[in-house]
């Protein structure tokens, strides 16, 4: 049996956040960690993006041992027990707490069949390892799936001289995001840059033929690679709490001190749903923005230091040699005011709601995501924000 005063659930960038809040506060009481991760906290977004243009490997590290943290990595917390503060492992170890700290992240969907080893569902640095292996030596990649990380590992292994056939079932690459006009302009943007773009189209088999990774599409269609890599989202971990018997809605439901509706418990990151106060509602966002400032105001709350987490979380991506920052509720079902400067190169979406401001996607505008938070704070209704 381990006893901790601070027990933390999870591997990811929140765990290391909220170890490092708790630090903040509490400079001597212990810290366990169970991460299903056999390897120590990184930066997940560096998998899809700077690893392939050239940021070194041990860049991705967030150093967590710096805050003295027992950790038991490649283990997984299969029994909470609220009442008793108590938590066992998948190695039928026993973890006893004074607080808790859920951050159990998600699990990448996978196809509604079994596709074996054939396919890497892209999260881990372990699935990074893997296909960097396979990058190495193979040239032609099947990518499915047509958000943030279908569209950011297309456009690495294209920059990385690969033929890559992208795979999504919406009409045009990031369709829950973008309006469909800048939607139609980059699936002709990555075709320029060599990417096959397959739209509406879903994979009904995968399999091996002769040392190649083949996948049958739902229009009959068959694609032969070297590897297939799969981004269709994730699934919020979720069924510790749920088995617990803690609140969850469309995440483990916290208050704005990363409390659940156990006091001696608490969430954050991918799993956690809570109320933002700019947009007056409950929200779950599966962003490193989020993961890191949440995770730091959960540990500090965890340590008797909390302050009201009322931050709006932005998030980013590098699609060749655009690059974007987005802040608040950026979804295509929203009405889009669009204002370039240089269409498609160059501009800011407003994505409105009952004539406010709900969202702003800043496309290749830098440095103002302060006054894209401010805009939506205030249910900004003229559009402020200028190149």
């Amino acid at each position: 049996m381990a006893d901790y005063k601070y027990l933390i659930i999870g591997g990811g960038m929140s765990a290391a956040a909220a170890a490092r809040g708790i630090r903040q506060i509490d400079a001597d009481g212990s810290i366990g960690l169970i991460g299903n991760d056999i390897n120590p906290p990184y930066k997940r977004p560096l998998l899809t993006k700077g690893l392939w243009t050239g940021k070194p490997e041990d860049s991705i590290w967030l150093k967590i041992e710096e805050a003295n943290v027992d950790a038991h990595y490649g283990r997984t917390a299969v029994l909470l027990n609220a009442d008793a503060h108590s938590v066992i492992d998948d190695k039928a170890a026993q973890h006893t707490f004074e607080k808790l700290l859920l951050a159990t992240g998600g699990s990448p969907r996978r196809f509604p069949f079994d596709a074996g080893d054939d396919v890497i569902y892209f999260r881990t640095y372990a699935d990074y390892k893997k296909l960097r292996a396979l990058a190495d030596t193979g040239e032609s990649f099947i990518v499915i799936g047509g958000g943030f990380i279908g569209s950011e590992i297309a456009a690495a292994l294209a920059m990385n001289d690969k033929k890559v056939t992208l795979v999504f079932p919406e009409a045009y690459i990031g369709a829950n995001i973008y309006p469909p006009d800048l939607g139609a302009f980059l699936n002709g943007y990555y075709r320029e840059r060599g990417v096959d773009v397959i739209t509406e189209a879903t994979v009904a088999s995968v399999g091996t033929s002769n040392g190649k990774k083949t996948a049958i599409l739902s229009t009959g269609q068959e694609l032969i690679a070297d590897g297939i890599i799969a981004g269709l989202g994730i699934t919020p971990n979720l069924a510790l709490a749920q088995a617990a018997g803690l609140k969850v809605t469309n995440g483990i439901h916290v208050n704005d001190l990363c409390q659940t509706s156990h006091p001696d418990i608490f969430a954050c990151g991918d799993v956690a749903d809570f109320y933002n106060f700019s947009l007056s509602t409950h929200m779950r966002v599966e962003h490193e923005d989020n993961a890191l400032t949440m995770g730091n105001y959960a540990g500090m709350a965890m340590a008797g230091a909390g302050q009201p987490y009322h931050h709006l979380p932005y998030f980013y991506s590098d699609l060749f040699d655009l690059g974007y920052e987005a802040v608040g509720q950026v979804s295509s079902k929203l009405e889009a005011i669009e204002d370039w400067k240089e269409p498609f190169k160059e501009g800011v979406v407003y994505y409105m709601q009952d004539g406010k401001v709900r969202g702003v996607l800043l496309w290749n505008v830098w440095d103002k995501v302060p006054a894209a938070r401010e805009l939506i704070a205030e249910n900004g209704q003229a559009l402020g924000l200028r190149f």
